[in-house]
């Protein structure tokens, strides 16, 4: 089953009185994310699940793709791995999911698929992360890995 970790474009620095929730996408970041969303086009299965945080800049990240998503709090900033594994209902998902959210948990989480363990795995600012794993495999490989200055 796959299961694909996009983290959310640049966006804007968290600044004293701003809402955390409320950050956009910078110029920037709304041009990693349609560069992102062309090739994820091009590629995601049409059935895939996509769940996206709440958060301003991982919804404008989404949207990038135009494509059916579903907002969920479960993955929100304060996310755990725990929270991301169960809202993705890994590893019994029936399609391919989606996470569009942030670091440091989408990085954790491609470390405990892929090794095993916990750790603190660097995702860069509007890349994609494709992991995937067959029936009875207890690790994901990483099918690929997307950074936006790939695509340009």
């Amino acid at each position: 089953m796959d299961i694909l970790l996009w983290r959310h474009a640049d966006a804007e620095e968290h600044a004293p009185g701003l809402d955390d929730l409320a950050r956009k996408l910078t110029t920037k970041g709304q041009r990693q994310a349609a560069k992102v969303a062309r090739w994820l086009d091009a590629w995601l299965p049409r059935d895939t699940r996509i769940l996206v945080s709440p958060a301003q800049r991982a919804r404008e990240t989404a949207h990038a793709l135009r494509r059916t998503h579903e907002v969920e709090p479960a993955i929100a900033p304060d996310a755990t791995v725990a929270d991301l594994l169960r809202t993705a209902d890994w590893p019994r998902m029936k399609r391919p999911v989606l996470l569009v959210g942030h670091q440091p948990t989408l990085g954790q989480l491609a470390a405990l698929l892929v090794s095993g363990r916990e750790d603190s795995w660097p995702i860069r600012k509007g890349a994609v992360w494709w992991l995937s794993t067959s029936s009875g495999e207890t690790l994901a490989s990483v099918r690929t890995v997307i950074d936006p200055r790939l695509l340009d």
